[in-house]
């Protein structure tokens, strides 16, 4: 039986995304922001603060128009054909962000409604895992509108750069499976080992699916609740990190899940300054509960 996740290195996902990236921004469906960054760093791990070039403030006046149009339009239901890369599965859908920051920036959307508030299911990590085991990269989830989701639409994504690897390298070797957290990270927070063979996508899915229950147990967060409190999920090849949420912002600065993968967003040079007096670290930790609360 053919799996229904068909993605390897014969059918390369990321070459299909190229290619329908290059008829997007042809097409204009596609509208890529423009951003300026500057690297911070904190207790050994590195951070960068992206902002809006001063060349995109009418790209970003834009793109504020749109998102104003009508609060309850659904960008995923369906999505733009020109932004749609290819079928995952029987319930997914990959589809290219409409205005990325980042480059390859991929979601992963279900084809019929689901709230981003509703648990994940086996399905989802079945999907994401395909992704992952492939590509490698970071798969993110930000669990509802406190958590920095901007759709209510159920909505996985993926970047190809994790930025994990000064975290990752700072962990204890553990065996797989087991559960540890981080004395770098002053917020309620629990990492999961992860195996770094994955022999195929619904097996690694559901290894995704135990290391965020195990993950889950940890912080006291519940794994099927309906909706589920906010949270943040990040996952790369070798680790899963689960990020209860407190609030969405920091004074008005959003933190999705990007910000613990080391990536923050200012809107204006004021944020930026205000991001590098306080530390990002104290940026996080503002929108978490306390790592011993």
């Amino acid at each position: 039986m053919n799996s229904p996740y068909p993605f390897a290195a014969d059918d390369d996902l990321l070459a299909r995304a190229d290619r329908v990236t290059a008829l997007a921004l042809e097409s204009g469906a596609l509208q890529p922001i423009r951003t300026e960054c500057t690297e911070l760093s904190e207790a050994g791990l590195p951070f960068s603060v992206r902002w809006i070039s001063s060349l995109a403030l009418k790209e970003q006046a834009r793109v504020d128009t749109v998102i104003r149009r009508d609060p309850a339009f659904n960008p995923f239901l369906p999505p733009e054909p020109a932004l749609t890369v290819a079928e995952l599965g029987t319930d997914h859908l990959v589809v290219l962000n409409k205005f990325p920051v980042i480059a390859r920036h991929l979601l992963i959307v279900t084809r019929r409604y689901e709230a981003q508030t509703a648990p994940l299911t086996a399905a989802d990590f079945d999907a994401l895992a395909a992704v992952i085991r492939c590509h490698g990269g970071l798969g993110f989830y930000n669990g509802g509108t406190e958590a920095g989701a901007s759709q209510a639409h159920k909505h996985l994504q993926w970047v190809p750069d994790h930025g994990l690897g000064a975290l990752a390298a700072s962990l204890p070797d553990v065996r797989e499976g087991e559960v540890v957290s981080s004395a770098l990270l002053p917020w309620r927070h629990a990492l999961v080992r992860l195996p770094r063979a994955w022999p195929s996508a619904e097996a690694g899915g559901a290894m995704l699916a135990d290391a965020f229950a195990a993950a889950c147990a940890r912080v006291g967060l519940p794994p099927a609740a309906d909706p589920m409190p906010p949270y943040n999920l990040l996952v790369i090849r070798d680790w899963l990190l689960l990020v209860p949420r407190r609030c969405e912002k920091w004074t008005d600065v959003s933190v999705n899940s990007l910000g613990f993968a080391g990536s923050l967003f200012a809107r204006n040079c004021g944020q930026i300054e205000r991001i590098r007096a306080a530390g990002p670290l104290a940026v996080l930790a503002a929108v978490c509960f306390p790592a011993n609360g």
